[in-house]
């Protein structure tokens, strides 16, 4: 099983009330994400990120799929026109 864990910091916090909902969405419409889970950050630490993602997927080869589906990329095209930054981290368990 593969964990795909990701922190957006936006340039505006208001985006991740936005993007929450459109992440939320994936489940379902791709094949190879098993659950999702998103929390939007309520400290407002100037440390916080202001959105975190955790997939699941049943290998890398669904991490794979996930990367490149249409409906994950519409997604990830418009995270970027708002995105201060980000971090990541896949792992296997």
């Amino acid at each position: 099983m593969i964990k795909h864990v990701v922190c957006h910091k936006y340039k505006e916090k208001s985006e991740a009330e936005k993007i929450a909902p459109m992440l939320n969405a994936l489940v379902g419409k791709v094949p190879s994400l098993r659950a999702m889970e998103v929390g939007i950050d309520f400290m407002n630490s100037a440390r916080a990120y202001h959105l975190v993602l955790t997939a699941t997927f049943d290998d890398r080869a669904g991490l794979d799929e996930y990367a490149d589906h249409p409906e994950h990329v519409k997604v990830k095209d418009y995270i970027h026109t708002v995105l201060e930054s980000g971090i990541s981290v896949d792992y296997e368990i």
